[in-house]
């Protein structure tokens, strides 16, 4: 006479069971597992042309630079703690061949015109692109003449392609990134003269080749390279990661803002009122001043210039 009473709730359990498990049939199913995420430092690649990602673990850092440090800027500070999640960053910038490939697959129109830098004036001029920025380049080269909205496209490509998302780094994931576990205003210290060892930087080899610039305010030593170098020619940082500084300064996915008063304290991108991105490493034609972790540059995403280029980010899950 007990069996009765029981129905109701052995009727309410197997409802529940199939609640729990609507997508799967079968007494065996089970709920699929999420794969392990990747540590910290593995290099991922999710094709034959995709660009080589490390993995980043996630942390805690300290964002900006502090008013004791030299040359810094207004719009470096306050400085903020950041917590950052677990992602995964371009090994390099990416290059002139991984852009190729994607404007060979998708016909894409990135533009005829960019500001470079020839007989000893920067300005902007036509018919000069990422296939010609006014200087000589291998596949190996990191691209240039890029605009925010190309490297969004680019992006979304690789997104497509892969199945994985691809997308710019935001402004507090790649200062994370940059530094590198470092608190001085470089990832190689706090001397500018050490740049050649891990940076393309303006620096006695510009000043000898190219026209006016024995007039800059440049690095005191010789990286070998006028402009820009192919990537992953100098040392990497503690997070085995090439050229963020130097070579060419990188957007990322920021809109700008004078300073850091009430900026996301979880690393997630920040939205500008207007249409000025922020770019971040400085380049192979900047003097020390602009060639340092905390440095911020911006302009609008829809210009080129042969001194910006950018590289990848990828979301793990």
């Amino acid at each position: 006479m007990r069996i009765p009473a029981l129905l109701p709730a052995f009727c309410c359990l197997m409802w529940f069971s199939a609640q729990a498990y609507p997508a799967e049939t079968g007494s065996g199913a089970k709920r699929a597992k999420s794969p392990p995420e990747p540590k910290a430092g593995t290099v991922l690649r999710d094709c034959a042309n995709c660009p080589q990602l490390v993995v980043i673990p996630a942390g805690r850092f300290d964002m900006g630079s502090p008013d004791s440090e030299d040359e810094r800027n207004d719009d470096e500070g306050p400085v903020h703690r950041v917590r950052v999640a677990a992602f995964a960053l371009g090994k390099t910038e990416i290059t002139r061949g991984q852009f190729a490939a994607f404007v060979k697959q998708t016909k894409y129109d990135a533009g005829d015109t960019c500001w470079t830098l020839e007989e000893g004036t920067f300005r902007e001029r036509s018919h000069r692109n990422w296939r010609d920025p006014g200087y000589l380049q291998t596949a190996q080269h990191p691209v240039s003449c890029i605009s925010w909205n190309d490297a969004q496209a680019y992006a979304q490509w690789l997104s497509r392609k892969t199945g994985k998302k691809y997308r710019l780094p935001t402004e507090a994931e790649w200062e994370y990134a940059a530094r590198g576990k470092t608190l001085t205003s470089r990832y190689w210290g706090d001397k500018p003269e050490d740049a050649c060892k891990y940076a393309s930087v303006a620096d006695q080899t510009a000043q000898a080749k190219i026209r006016g610039a024995a007039s800059w305010l440049a690095h005191a030593c010789t990286d070998g390279f006028a402009y820009a170098s192919p990537v992953s020619k100098f040392k990497a940082n503690a997070f085995k990661l090439h050229d963020m500084l130097g070579n060419v300064w990188e957007w990322t996915a920021d809109g700008y803002h004078e300073d850091y008063e009430n900026a996301p304290p979880d690393g997630r991108a920040w939205p500008g009122e207007d249409d000025k991105r922020v770019i971040r490493g400085g380049s192979w034609n900047n003097s020390p001043e602009l060639v340092r972790a905390a440095k911020r540059g911006r302009d609008d995403a829809d210009k080129r210039f042969s001194n910006i280029g950018f590289r990848i980010a990828r979301e793990l899950r």
